[in-house]
C-alpha cells in the first residue's frame, strides 16, 4: 500500500470534517444569534460590532484578511483615520544603529569645526586589547619559506612583532578583499550628500578623471597594478588548460605568440597549420585555423601593431596573413636574391621592417607595407640569430664567428662588433623591452647577459653568465617588464629555465621535479605578464598562470 493510501482519511472522517467546516463558516459569517434576527435594533448593533472588528483586523493585519473591493472608499478612510490615531502608540527600535542615529542628530546642533572633530573621532576605533610584548619580539621572515612573501626588500630578514602583525593583516586583506558597502566607516557614504566634501581627501580619483562618476563612463581598468618587484627564489604559478586543447598539433610546435590584446593567441608548427585561439585559461576556444599546403611552418609572428601575421618555412617565399581582411598572400622569391630558405626572421618593434637571415651572412631587410626588399647587410660567418633594439632603429646579429654585430638601420652601417665571451657559435639573441640589456646564447648552453651601452662602449665582460643549460640554446624571451628571462633548449627534456632579474638567479621551483615539459621549442609571455605559453615537440602548448601579475 502506498503512502497516499495509508494517509488518506476515511469516508466518515471526511464527511465529519466537511460538516464542521460548514458550521464554522456559518458561525463566522453570522455573528448575531438567530434570536436577534427578528429584532431590528439588535441587528444594527451587530452590524456595527462587525464593522469595528473588520477595522481592527485591517489595522492589525492589513488587507490580507480584507481584500480591496469597489465602493468601499468610505470604510478605507475610516480605517486610515483610526490608524493615524493610534500611530503614536508605536515606535521603531533603532538600537542596532544607535551610534549612527545619535551622531546624525548631533550634526544639526554642532558647528562645522566641531562636526569635523567628532567625525574623525567616531571613525577611529581602538583595539580592545594590545600585547605589549609585540614590540620586544623579532621575527625572521627570510628563514621560513611561507613568510618570504611578506618581505618588502630582497635583503630584509628581521622585523618587529607589531610590524609582523600588520603585514599579516595586509596580506590577508590582499587575498580576501572586502566589500566597501559593508564597512561601517565608509567615507564615500557619508560624503555623497555633501558636495563640498568632494574637494577634500575623502575620495581618491585616478589621474585623468575629474569626478568619481567619471570612472563609470569608461571601460578602462579600475584597479591599477602597483609596480611591485618580483622577488627571487620562488615563483608562484599554476598550470592551466593547454592553450591548444581544442586543436592540438600533429607535429612539433615551432612558434607561439600572444596578440597585443592579450586574448588572441597563435600556434604554428610543422603540420602546416596556423591556429588561432582565444585565451581565457579555462576553455581556450579555437578561433580559426589556416592550412598552408606547400609550407611546413618554421616561424610565425604577429606584427607589433597586430594587423598581420608573417609566416615562413624552409622555402624561397613567405606568407602574410591580414587579420583585418582575413586574406593570406604569398610573397617571394625576393627580387635580386637567390635564397634557398627564409625560415628565420625578426620583426621590428615599430612594425616597419622584417629582417630575414639569408645566405653567407647576408641580412635581408623587407618592408612590411610593400613586402619588397629595401636593403641588405653583410656580416662575417653565417647568421644564427637576430634581435631589434631602439624601437627598430638598430639591429643585433650573431652567428658562426662568435661575435655580436650592432647595425644602424638609418644609415645601413655597422656601429660596433664585439666578441661574445666564451662563445664559438652564437645561436640565440634577445633584447629586453627597455633596450638596456641583451642576452646572447651559444651552442654550449652558456647565456651571457650584457648591458648594451657598456658593450657598445668597449666593455666585453658580461654582467652575469648563466650556466644552467648544458645543450644548445634554441630560444630566449624577456617578459614585458624585464623581470623574467626564459631560456630553453630543444635537445633535452624539460630543459627550460626562468631567470630572475636583477638578481640573475634561477627560480628554484621551476620546473617542478615531477613535471615534464617534453622538449620545449618556443616560449612567449602575455603582454601583461599573467600568462606564459610553452610549445613543445609533442604538439602541445602548455599554459601557465604567473600569480605575481594580475593582468594577462
Amino acid at each position: 500500500m502506498s503512502l497516499i493510501s495509508q494517509n488518506a482519511p476515511t469516508k466518515y472522517e471526511f464527511l465529519k470534517s466537511k460538516s464542521e467546516v460548514k458550521d464554522g463558516v456559518e458561525n463566522n459569517d453570522t455573528l448575531k444569534p438567530k434570536k436577534r434576527k427578528k429584532d431590528g435594533e439588535g441587528e444594527q448593533l451587530a452590524m456595527e460590532q462587525h464593522k469595528e472588528m473588520k477595522k481592527l483586523e485591517n489595522f492589525l493585519f492589513g488587507s490580507l484578511y480584507s481584500p480591496l473591493e469597489f465602493g468601499k472608499e468610505d470604510d478605507e478612510m475610516e480605517t486610515r483615520n483610526a490608524a493615524d490615531k493610534v500611530s503614536g502608540l508605536f515606535f521603531t527600535d533603532r538600537s542596532a544603529d544607535s551610534v549612527l542615529t545619535v551622531y546624525q542628530e548631533g550634526d544639526v546642533e554642532l558647528s562645522e569645526e566641531s562636526h569635523g572633530h567628532d567625525d574623525d573621532r567616531a571613525l577611529q576605533r581602538k583595539p580592545v586589547w594590545e600585547d605589549d610584548e609585540e614590540e620586544n619580539v623579532t621575527v625572521n621572515i627570510a628563514k621560513v619559506n611561507r613568510l618570504r612573501k611578506l618581505r618588502k626588500g630582497e635583503d630584509e630578514d628581521l622585523i618587529s612583532g607589531s610590524e609582523y602583525v600588520s603585514r599579516l593583516r595586509a596580506q590577508h586583506v590582499k587575498l580576501n578583499p572586502g566589500t566597501d558597502w559593508a564597512q561601517l566607516d565608509s567615507k564615500m557614504d557619508r560624503c555623497s550628500d555633501d558636495e563640498s566634501m568632494d574637494d577634500e581627501d575623502e575620495a581618491f580619483v585616478s589621474p585623468g578623471y575629474e569626478d568619481v562618476n567619471d570612472v563609470l563612463r569608461t571601460n578602462e581598468d579600475l584597479v591599477v597594478q602597483s609596480g611591485a618587484k618580483l622577488l627571487p627564489g620562488h615563483l608562484e604559478y599554476s598550470r592551466l588548460v593547454d592553450a591548444n586543447i581544442q586543436d592540438p598539433a600533429n607535429g612539433p610546435i615551432n612558434s607561439v605568440q600572444f596578440h597585443r590584446n592579450a586574448q588572441l593567441f597563435l600556434a604554428a608548427g610543422l603540420d602546416r597549420k596556423l591556429r588561432f585561439f582565444q585565451i581565457d585559461g579555462k576553455r581556450n576556444t579555437k578561433v580559426q585555423s589556416i592550412f598552408l599546403e606547400d609550407c611546413p611552418i618554421r616561424k610565425a609572428s604577429f606584427l607589433p601593431d597586430g594587423s598581420q601575421v608573417i609566416v615562413s618555412g624552409r622555402r624561397k617565399f613567405f606568407y602574410s596573413f591580414d587579420l583585418v581582411k582575413a586574406r593570406i598572400d604569398k610573397i617571394g622569391p625576393l627580387v635580386g636574391r637567390e635564397e634557398k630558405s627564409l625560415e628565420f626572421f625578426e620583426v621590428s618593434p615599430d612594425s616597419q621592417m622584417i629582417a630575414f637571415a639569408g645566405n653567407e651572412g647576408h641580412i635581408l631587410l623587407v618592408s612590411t607595407k610593400t613586402k619588397q626588399l629595401v636593403g641588405t647587410l653583410k656580416m662575417n660567418g653565417t647568421i644564427r640569430s637576430l634581435a631589434f633594439a631602439e624601437n627598430g632603429q638598430q639591429l643585433l646579429s650573431g652567428g658562426g664567428d662568435g661575435q655580436i654585430y650592432h647595425w644602424d638601420l638609418r644609415t645601413m652601417t655597422n656601429m660596433h662588433k664585439g666578441v661574445d665571451e666564451g662563445c664559438i657559435n652564437g645561436t640565440a639573441l634577445c633584447t629586453s623591452p627597455s633596450g638596456t640589456l641583451f642576452a646572447a646564447g651559444s651552442d654550449s648552453g652558456i647565456v651571457n647577459i650584457y648591458n648594451r651601452e657598456e658593450f657598445l662602449g668597449g666593455k666585453r665582460k658580461p654582467i652575469r653568465t648563466i650556466e644552467n643549460l648544458t645543450t644548445k640554446v634554441d630560444f630566449m624571451r624577456f617578459n614585458h617588464d624585464s623581470q623574467i628571462l626564459a631560456i630553453c633548449s630543444g635537445m633535452k627534456k624539460s630543459s627550460l629555465k626562468l631567470i630572475h632579474f636583477p638578481s640573475y638567479t634561477v627560480f628554484s621551483n621551476w620546473p617542478r621535479p615531477n613535471t615534464s615539459l617534453h622538449y620545449p621549442r618556443c616560449i612567449d609571455f602575455s603582454p601583461g605578464g599573467g600568462f606564459m605559453a610553452v610549445g613543445n615537440t609533442s604538439g602541445k602548448v602548455l599554459l601557465y598562470k604567473l600569480h605575481h601579475y594580475q593582468h594577462a
